[in-house]
């Protein structure tokens, strides 16, 4: 009986509330999508930064004939095969950080460059002298580049070490400022959905204050007396939280199956993370909104 008490009075209070309760609803499903969505860019960012760090290289660039003439570090002219040698020996001794390296030679070097500028008009103009050969070195821990940095830039037939990680740096920059945004947004439409929570009770329980009244000269505990708005709000919550979590997965859809094949350098996180965040907003969003409507129900208790 208790609990089709309960039932019926959310029936009372949510129709009575109709167009509140759709506030409700609409606030807290977009709010708890950009709460979801700020999680997933997080999981977006780890899984590209542990995808591509992975492949990303460290490359000690060596002196051309060319350089002789632009550059004081290669003054001396272009490296010989002992400095190059000299440059492997202690890649060689960094064995804790340094997982492989691979050298490329000018001709190679020249032809990935052909291959990834054809459209360029230098190409008719360099040839493979102007293009340097480099170690090409890959480390257990990217992050770590300052050591090779510091090891090998200055030597002897050394022009350059460059880091291919810097390149992804801003990538990894504008997918944090979409996160941190979409933070700041949540923050700003849950407080929105706090607060016509709140309205949205006391509306509900002005509207039946005859009703609470009654229970509380026939002895009904604070509980009772509270539970059927508690629950209101709740289940609106609950409503918000689905249409959020049909909102990520549309979103999650249309990533894998559009943006994926447009945008082919990037790994996209899958489903698998999508369904791992559903659960956390609707535990969160009904929570939140048991949490305000009990808040606000102790000033009406004890009138």
């Amino acid at each position: 009986m208790r609990a089709q008490f309960v039932l019926s009075e959310i029936g009372v209070g949510l129709r009575r509330n109709l167009t509140m309760t759709i506030a409700v609803v609409v606030s807290v499903a977009l709010s708890l999508a950009l709460a979801g969505a700020s999680l997933l860019v997080r999981d977006q960012v780890n899984s590209m930064k542990g995808y591509w760090y992975d492949k990303v290289e460290v490359s000690i660039y060596f002196c051309t004939k060319a350089d002789a003439k632009t550059s004081p570090q290669c003054a001396s002219g272009a490296a010989t095969d002992d400095q190059i040698a000299a440059v492997k020996a202690a890649l060689d001794k960094m064995t804790p950080l340094v997982k492989s390296a691979t050298f490329e030679t000018q001709a190679e070097a020249y032809k990935n460059w052909k291959a990834m500028n054809p459209n360029n008009a230098l190409v008719s103009v360099l040839g493979a002298d102007a293009i340097p050969s480099s170690w090409r070195v890959k480390l257990n821990d990217p992050t770590r580049f300052d050591v090779i940095q510091s090891a090998f830039a200055g030597q002897p037939g050394v022009r350059s070490v460059e880091d291919e990680r810097q390149i992804l740096e801003n990538l990894f920059g504008l997918l944090n400022g979409l996160q941190t945004a979409a933070f700041v947004i949540m923050v700003l439409m849950l407080s929105v959905a706090l607060l016509l929570i709140v309205n949205t009770v006391r509306v509900s329980a002005f509207s039946r204050r005859r009703e609470t009244g009654i229970m509380r000269l026939v002895g009904a505990s604070n509980f009772y007396v509270q539970m059927p708005f508690i629950a209101e709000a709740a289940f609106s919550a609950l409503l918000g939280a689905v249409f959020a979590s049909c909102l990520l997965l549309i979103g999650n859809y249309g990533v894998q199956h559009w943006l994926a094949n447009k945008v082919q350098f990037i790994h996209f996180i899958g489903l698998s993370s999508v369904l791992a965040v559903i659960p956390l907003l609707i535990v969160a969003g009904m929570a939140m909104a048991a949490v305000a409507a009990f808040l606000t129900l102790r000033k009406y208790l004890k009138v």
